[in-house]
């Protein structure tokens, strides 16, 4: 009896279809971080702008940006540094990066099995 059941599941999971077959849709997107909020040194300003947490935020808030389901799959480049001036004091800048290139990746409609009797 086992020995049926155990052929019977072996022989059903070799003809199913298989279940992962989730489809992605990729957007690659460049962009500007925005400049800091307050003015510093030219040396402080560049490593605030380069941190890796602003990184990183920046690129998932990129591809969030682009609609619902859109989610950074890696980041291709960190640009480079770009800074401003400050108005009110000379010598402190503002810095950002210019240039961040990202890809997004968002699940294509239809492959999830949504749709019944299709995929």
């Amino acid at each position: 009896m086992k020995l049926n059941l155990i052929g019977a599941i072996l022989t059903l999971s070799f003809f199913s279809s298989p279940s992962f077959s989730t489809e992605y849709i990729y957007r690659d997107l460049m962009a500007n971080t925005v400049p800091s909020a307050k003015c510093e040194s030219p040396v402080d300003a560049e490593k605030s702008a380069n941190r890796p947490y602003k990184i990183k935020k920046y690129s998932k808030k990129f591809c969030q940006t682009q609609g619902y389901g859109w989610g950074l799959e890696e980041i291709r480049s960190n640009g480079k540094v770009a800074c401003n001036e400050c108005t009110a004091t000379e010598g402190l800048q503002k810095c950002y990066l210019k240039d961040v290139t990202v890809q997004c990746k968002r699940i294509k409609p239809g492959t999830v099995g949504m749709l019944p009797g299709k995929g």
